[in-house]
């Protein structure tokens, strides 16, 4: 991104920025907040962005249609990871493209369908804490719990063959890597998947079934589609955002809570207040660098006081905006009671996460099942300080969490 004013770029603050804890923000966060809602930083990549920070400047970014996800996907538009975004993926549209692809997929996503799914998770979170609770402590919570729960519950979704998911997991973590791994390989990471889905695609065609894969299948020929292209680009989209976001969020969770032990004895004395205590989660851990996907600005826009021109990129800081004193009160503390929460993890507009629901209620039966089936003298098997998340990586998920009762 070429610098279109007179100031002085040779030493921008670098993004990613480094967080005290695991699912807490940069500290460099609460100083841009209150100086500079929206800063220039460096990029991995080398490029540069306008990052945004304050919760009223995220909310313009993520539903003002001048700030584009389609121009960020552009050749030669600045970039967050190593390989450009697929063009082809509803994530990186804009309406009216975005539009018409999101009604294919969205009738199995609307909340009653999610709901419906509820007895099957619970029967999931039950299986994987018996294998938990058998093996005896210590235990790693990560590797045998919250990566394994959605995964299979997003490839429940779409057919994926129980034996093919550890592909899966390898190739999401490689397609949300910032610099842990070449260009080359992430590029062949996505290769390998798409040539993998198409396979499911050509199986659900010769063999529907009931699974969300055969429904966008039968909902994208009932309007004419021709081009298998972009059942898989959708399958690709669910599957990416579905896994490693949620796996991190269960695990972060936890360790929230172990932090937290007044209000972990709270949500144990009154379980029925679990569904506030995770929108209080959501909004309080921060899971990615960031929180919001890169975007490229069509024209030239005001934001915050800053004038951000055609072609410049805009990354919204959605766990900064969540701990935003001019929305929360005592944003740095974590509050259950909390009277509104109105966090934006989920995003706002034409790109708000079409998944919400089903992350909401794997989170609240993943918590539940902790909860109810783990002994109150759950903690961590190791020195807190010693927890890390992954390097290099937009997901800022545990690679483990060992815990003993």
């Amino acid at each position: 991104m070429r610098s279109t004013d007179t100031t002085d770029t040779t030493d921008l603050p670098a993004f990613p920025m480094p967080s005290p804890f695991p699912g807490e923000p940069p500290i460099a966060f609460a100083q841009l907040r209150e100086e500079k809602p929206v800063a220039r930083v460096r990029l991995p990549t080398g490029d540069e962005a306008w990052l945004v920070t304050g919760h009223a400047e995220n909310r313009i970014v993520l539903t003002d249609a001048r700030f584009s996800r389609a121009a960020a996907a552009a050749p030669g538009a600045p970039r967050l990871q190593p390989i450009p975004p697929d063009p082809g993926s509803m994530l990186n549209m804009d309406p009216p493209e975005h539009t018409r692809l999101r009604r294919l997929v969205a009738p199995a996503f609307t909340p009653r369908r999610i709901e419906d799914l509820r007895p099957a998770l619970r029967r999931d979170v039950d299986a994987l804490l018996d294998d938990l609770l058998a093996a005896g402590p210590p235990a790693d919570l990560v590797t045998g719990f919250a990566r394994r729960l959605p995964v299979a519950v997003i490839c429940e979704l779409l057919g994926v063959p129980g034996s093919d998911r550890r592909r899966i997991t390898e190739w999401v973590d490689l397609l949300l890597s910032l610099t842990t791994h070449p260009p080359q390989r992430i590029a062949a990471a996505r290769r390998e998947m798409k040539a993998y889905l198409a396979g499911l695609v050509v199986s659900a065609r010769d063999r529907p079934g009931n699974g969300l894969l055969s429904q966008v299948i039968e909902a994208y020929d009932e309007i004419g589609g021709t081009d298998d292209e972009e059942v898989v680009m959708l399958a690709a989209t669910i599957l990416t955002g579905g896994f490693l976001t949620t796996a991190g969020e269960i695990a972060l969770s936890i360790v929230t809570l172990l932090r937290h032990p007044e209000q972990l004895a709270a949500l144990r004395r009154e379980p029925e207040t679990l569904p506030r205590a995770v929108e209080e989660l959501l909004r309080y851990n921060v899971l990615t660098t960031g929180g919001g996907l890169l975007r490229v600005a069509t024209e030239d826009v005001v934001l915050g006081g800053v004038r951000i021109r055609a072609g410049e990129a805009v990354l919204p800081a959605i766990s900064a905006a969540n701990r935003d004193p001019r929305v929360y009160t005592e944003p740095d503390v974590l509050d259950f009671r909390r009277p509104d929460n109105p966090h934006i993890t989920f995003g706002l507009g034409v790109h708000y996460c079409l998944g919400a629901k089903l992350a909401r209620i794997e989170l609240e039966e993943a918590l539940a099942g902790v909860l109810r089936r783990l002994p109150p003298t759950l903690r961590l098997a190791s020195d807190v300080t010693a927890l890390a998340v992954y390097p290099g990586h937009l997901v800022r998920g545990l690679p483990e969490l060992p815990i003993t009762w």
